[in-house]
C-alpha cells in the first residue's frame, strides 16, 4: 500500500511551501496556501481512489479463495454409492474450475499496466487452426462461400491450412455515467488480404471486424460502433467459418457495417420479455472501394440519407433457455449518379426454438438492393449499359433467402449442428439485362450451402470441430457448379 509514502510527500510539500511562504510577502503567502490547499485536495482525492480499489480488489480476492476452498472439499465426493465415472467427470471438472480461480486470484495482483486509464482492459481472443480439404473450385480456399467454374487460378481440388481465422479482442470496462455503465470492445482477424511476397498466403493481413461502444441502463442500452445488422442477429454454428459468418451469401444477412441503434426490454412476466431495437445505419451498397487509401463514398452514402432499420422480439425462458421469435425491416435509399434513385429494402424474422437438448435457429428474409448487406451474392443492382451513361438504367435487384439449423447438445462440452441455406435471385430481374452489365464477374441466380459438424470443448478454453460442407451455385444461363470441403478446426482460447 503506498499510503504512508503519499502522507510523507504531503509534509515535504507542507514544509517546503512553508519554508518558501516565510521568505515571501504577504501575496505570495496567500498563493502559495492556495496552491497547498489545492495540491492537499488532490492528494486526498487519489487516496481515497486507492482505498477503494485496494477494498474491490481484496474483497474479489476473499471471494474466490471461499469458491476454490469449497471446490477443494467437494474434490473428496461424500457419497460412496456415487458411480466412479461419475466421480471422475466431477473431480475432472473441479480441477479445471480450480485452474481456473487461481489464474483469477493472480489476476487480482496485476496492476493497470495494460491501460493508459484508470479503467479495467481486458484482452481476449483465439489462436484458430484449421485444416482442409476441398473437392471442386471455390472461390475462397479456406472458408469458401461460391462454387466456381473450373480455370487455372481455381482447380477442381486443393488441400491446406490457415490460421488467419484467428481472433484478437480487447474490452475496456468504463465509468458509470448517468446511472449507465459504460463499456467498449474492439475485434479483429487476420483475414484482411495477403502482402505481395513469397508465400505472402501466410502472412494474412489484420482485419477490423467489429467494434462497440456501450451505455447501458438496467433495462435500455445505446450502442454506437460497427457491428453485424441487428435485425438479423443470427448465424449458423460454425468453426470452420469465423473470418465470415457461415452461409454468408447463402441467406444470411451479415455484413458488419457502421451503426448507432438503441435497445430497450420491457418485462411482461417473470420468464417472458419484449425487446425493442431501432437504428440507423450506412447505407452500404456492396460496391468495391476504387481506391486503397481514399474513401470515395458508395452509391448509399452518396444518397446523403442513412439507412433505417428496427426489430422487435418476443423472449420466453423455459428450461433453462431462452425461446425468442423476432421480426425486423430494413430501409435505405440509393443513388447512382444522373438522379438515378434505388430503394434498397427488406423484411427478415429469426427464431431461437429450445427443446430440451436440441435446439432449432434460423432466419429468412425478402427484400431488394441488399448487396451491402450480403444479400443477393453481395449485388444490389443492375445496369442496362455503362454507369457512366446518362442514359443507363439502374434497376435494384431482387433476392429471398434464408437458413435453418438443427444443434443437439449431447454434452455440456459436445454439440452436433445441421445446417442449410439459400439465397436466390429471380431470373426475370437478370433476363432484363445481359450478364456482362452486372457489376459482378456472372449473373448468379441461386446459391445453396450445406453443413453438418460437431464442436467438443474438452476444456472450457480448448474447441475441437469437424465440418463438412457442400456448396452449390446455378448461374445464369451456365451450368451449375458444386464443391464439397471437410474442414478440421483447433482452437485456444485467451
Amino acid at each position: 500500500m503506498r499510503i504512508p509514502a503519499l502522507a510523507i510527500t504531503t509534509i515535504l510539500c507542507i514544509g517546503s511551501l512553508q519554508t518558501s511562504a516565510q521568505s515571501r510577502p504577504e501575496p505570495s503567502l496567500q498563493d502559495g496556501i492556495a496552491a497547498l490547499q489545492k495540491q492537499i485536495g488532490d492528494l486526498r482525492a487519489t487516496i481515497e481512489e486507492m482505498k477503494t480499489e485496494i477494498v474491490r480488489a481484496r474483497a474479489e480476492a476473499q471471494e474466490l479463495r471461499q469458491t476454490l476452498q469449497a471446490s477443494r472439499e467437494q474434490l473428496n465426493p461424500s457419497t460412496p454409492s456415487a458411480p466412479a465415472d461419475q466421480n471422475t467427470a466431477t473431480i475432472q471438472r473441479l480441477e479445471e474450475d480450480e485452474q481456473l480461480l487461481n489464474a483469477k486470484v493472480d489476476e487480482q495482483y496485476q496492476t493497470k499496466v495494460e491501460s493508459a486509464s484508470k479503467y479495467r482492459v481486458r484482452l481476449s481472443g483465439t489462436v484458430l487452426m484449421n485444416l482442409f480439404n476441398n473437392r471442386g473450385a471455390v472461390d475462397n480456399l479456406d472458408f469458401p462461400t461460391l462454387a466456381t467454374e473450373e480455370n487455372p487460378i481455381y482447380p477442381r481440388g486443393s488441400i491446406g491450412g490457415s490460421l488467419r481465422q484467428s481472433l484478437l479482442g480487447l474490452e475496456v470496462f468504463g465509468p458509470e455515467i448517468k446511472g449507465a455503465k459504460v463499456s467498449g470492445d474492439l475485434q479483429f482477424d487476420f483475414a484482411g488480404g495477403f502482402p505481395n511476397a513469397p508465400d505472402g498466403v501466410t502472412f494474412g493481413l489484420a482485419r477490423l471486424r467489429t467494434g462497440n461502444i456501450r451505455l447501458s441502463w438496467p433495462k435500455t442500452t445505446l450502442i454506437a460502433g460497427q457491428d453485424a445488422p441487428f435485425f438479423s442477429p443470427l448465424s449458423p454454428s460454425s468453426i470452420a467459418s469465423v473470418a465470415l459468418p457461415a452461409f454468408s451469401y447463402s441467406g444470411n444477412l451479415w455484413t458488419w457495417i457502421p451503426q448507432v441503434r438503441l435497445e430497450h426490454r420491457l418485462d411482461l412476466t417473470s420468464d417472458s420479455n419484449l425487446l425493442f431495437q431501432g437504428g440507423l445505419l450506412d447505407p452500404l451498397t456492396g460496391e468495391f472501394p476504387p481506391l486503397h487509401f481514399l474513401r470515395a463514398p458508395q452509391a448509399g452514402e452518396a444518397s446523403r440519407q442513412p439507412a433505417s432499420a428496427a426489430r422487435l422480439a418476443w423472449s420466453h425462458r423455459m428450461l433453462d433457455h431462452e425461446f425468442t421469435v423476432g421480426a425486423g425491416g430494413y430501409y435505405g435509399r440509393h443513388n447512382w449518379g444522373f438522379h438515378r434513385n434505388v430503394d434498397a429494402w427488406a423484411g427478415s424474422s429469426d427464431w431461437t426454438m429450445p427443446l430440451g437438448r436440441w435446439e432449432f435457429s434460423g432466419e429468412f428474409y425478402r427484400g431488394r438492393a441488399l448487396g451491402g448487406l450480403g444479400g443477393g451474392f453481395g449485388q444490389s443492382v443492375l445496369f442496362s449499359g455503362p454507369i457512366t451513361d446518362a442514359l443507363t438504367q439502374v434497376r435494384g435487384l431482387n433476392s429471398i433467402g434464408g437458413w435453418a439449423q438443427v444443434k443437439f447438445r449431447q454434452t455440456e462440452k459436445l454439440e452436433w449442428n445441421g445446417a442449410y441455406g439459400q439465397d436466390n435471385v429471380p431470373a426475370r430481374d437478370l433476363r432484363l439485362f445481359a450478364p456482362q452489365q452486372i457489376y459482378y464477374d456472372s449473373a448468379i441466380t441461386r446459391n445453396q450451402s450445406s453443413l453438418v459438424n460437431f464442436i467438443f470443448r474438452p476444456r472450457s478454453d480448448l474447441l475441437l470441430s469437424l465440418e463438412y460442407r457442400r456448396i452449390r451455385t446455378l448461374r445464369f444461363q451456365t451450368d451449375t457448379e458444386g464443391a464439397h470441403q471437410i474442414n478440421l478446426s483447433m482452437g485456444v482460447l485467451f
